[in-house]
Formats: structure tokens, C-alpha cells, sequence
């Protein structure tokens, strides 16, 4: 895609599945609908939320195919690469660029916690393969492999690897990479949390969760950060804090999918081996939501200033 580039708002966007627990294009669609209305900045598909470790590799295929169908060139679809061995990472990244993703995300090889050395190895392999532009995915909270600054001047070589999802949840870190290597990396938060922080501190991007049922809402606190209009982005920060503490959750998939049911953007199922919320979990979850729409912000003017 002619002038890609790793900035604005990125869901991490959820697969919709049915009560069979089958892929539900038609659901996809609409919650991609939603997104693109919005004004999100490109599309991140099989992710975390994209429960992408149940997914096979004919429906990652067919959820590529779909979104590109629809985006129609408007934003970038990137694809997420998240294996347990080298050569399968390759495979998936030469599969992705050959079906017609614009990017991808690049997460550190899974179950196994490799050294820096076999990270770097492993990340170099796959920007080797493939011509895509690629984000590193670096979240040693969750994926217990923290991407390191000499480890990132390794991976500087490569010219296709250009931009960092910053989960590392210090934002200090937004500062640290910005002073070591200027803009050679663009930083995309991927914590809903400290989204604005970040920004502040010259993220140029978010890589969003609960987008996926408020893209409005999360399109306009980017849009009135990058206009300088603070206060309206912290009005709505402030109101939407209570629901992107959920993303912070190990239930993180259940919790969004619930939302979506709520603001109609999705069916609510999540694949085996996760379980739908219920009991005291489901009660809590939902007096977050109820809460949040008692209160929902208002004529969002963002839009203004596209």
C-alpha cells in the first residue's frame, strides 16, 4: 500500500464467531463497518482479541481476504504474526504479504522464552522473508520476552522493521526510544490505560481494544490529542478509564465481546477453550458497561478536525 504508515488508531480487532463457534462474517463485517466509519487508521487482524492462537489458517486466510475486500484500499489490514517456531513464522509472513496484507505485527516466538539472541534472530528471519513493513509487538508483561533497546539497534538494519507496539506499560519508554533512536521507530501504545500518556509523550499511535466497541470514542481522544484539544481528550478519557482497565484483564476477550453485544458491534461468543463470563465476573463486567452508557459522551466533534 502507497504511503503506509504506522500511525493513528490500529484496532486489534475481535473475530465474531457464532453460538457453533464458526467464523460469523457477516458480524466481522459490520464491527468493520463501524471501524472504518470512525475514522481508525488500519486494522490489526489476528491478534490477542482476535483470539488468533483458535483460528486456523484457512479462516485467517478467509478474515484476511474479507477485510481487505471491505477496506478496499481506504486503510492498511496487518496481519499478526504470533508462532511457536521460526519457519512457521516465515510461512505465515510470506502467506499474509502473497494474499495482500499491507503490514504486519510481530510478536516474539510463543510458550518457549527465548534469549535476546534468539529473539533477535527470530525477528530478523521474518523481516528477511517478507517486503511487509513490520511492528514489533513488545510486551514482556504478558509474553515474558522484554525487546530491549540493544536489541532493537540490532534490529535497526532492517529497513522494514519500523515501528514498536510499546506494551512494556512504562511510558517512560516512549521517551527512552524516542531519545535513542528518534523517529526511526515509529511507537504505537498498546496499553488502553496509558493510551493518552503515551501520546503525549510522542506516541504516534494506538493500537486499541476497546475500540472495538467505542471506536468513536477512542478515534476522537487520538484526534483531539494530536489537535492539541487536551481538555476535550481528557473529558473523555476520564469517562472511558473504568471500561479500558478490561483490557488489562486476563479475561480481556470476554470482557470486550461483551461490550460489543452491548453497543451492538459483535455477538458476544468466544471460542474453546475460553468460556463465556458468568456468575459475579458477568454481573461486574456488565455494571461497568451500564454505567459507562448512563454517561456515554455526547456529539463528539472530532471529526472536525480529520
Amino acid at each position: 500500500m502507497k504511503n503506509f504508515k504506522w500511525k493513528g488508531v490500529m484496532p486489534a480487532i475481535t473475530t465474531q464467531f457464532d453460538s457453533a463457534h464458526n467464523l460469523d462474517l457477516e458480524a466481522f463485517k459490520i464491527n468493520l463497518s463501524a471501524q472504518i466509519e470512525s475514522g481508525v487508521h488500519g486494522i490489526i487482524l489476528g491478534g490477542t482479541l482476535g483470539e488468533a492462537s483458535t483460528l486456523t489458517r484457512k479462516e485467517k486466510s478467509t478474515l484476511l481476504t474479507t477485510s481487505l475486500e471491505q477496506v478496499a484500499g481506504k486503510i492498511p489490514v496487518i496481519m499478526n504474526i504470533a508462532e511457536q517456531s521460526t519457519a512457521q513464522a516465515v510461512l505465515l509472513a510470506q502467506q499474509a504479504e502473497s494474499e495482500g496484507a499491507n503490514g504486519l505485527m510481530l510478536l516474539p516466538p510463543m510458550r518457549y522464552k527465548a534469549t535476546d539472541e534468539e529473539t533477535v534472530a527470530y525477528f530478523s528471519s521474518v523481516a528477511e522473508s517478507t517486503s511487509l513493513p513490520i511492528m514489533i509487538y513488545n510486551n514482556p508483561v504478558d509474553y515474558k520476552i522484554e525487546v530491549t533497546i540493544e536489541m532493537f539497534e540490532e534490529l535497526a538494519k532492517y529497513d522494514n522493521i519500523n515501528a514498536v507496539k510499546e506494551s512494556t506499560r512504562d511510558t517512560t519508554n516512549v521517551t527512552r526510544m524516542i531519545n535513542h533512536f528518534g523517529d526511526r521507530f515509529k511507537i504505537l501504545c498498546g496499553v488502553d490505560t496509558i493510551a493518552m500518556e503515551c501520546l503525549l509523550m510522542g506516541a504516534s499511535g494506538w493500537v486499541a481494544g476497546l475500540v472495538d466497541a467505542f471506536p468513536e470514542e477512542t478515534v476522537a481522544i487520538y484526534t483531539y490529542c494530536k489537535a492539541g484539544e487536551w481538555d476535550k481528550a481528557t473529558a473523555v478519557f476520564r469517562w472511558f478509564l473504568p471500561l479500558l482497565e478490561l483490557d488489562i484483564s486476563p479475561q480481556l476477550v470476554q470482557n470486550i465481546k461483551l461490550c460489543e453485544v452491548a453497543t451492538g458491534l459483535g455477538t458476544g461468543y468466544v471460542r474453546p477453550p475460553r468460556k463465556q463470563l458468568t456468575g459475579k465476573a458477568h454481573e461486574h463486567v456488565q455494571g461497568i458497561i451500564q454505567t459507562a452508557l448512563a454517561s456515554r459522551p455526547e456529539n463528539l466533534d472530532y471529526k472536525k478536525y480529520l
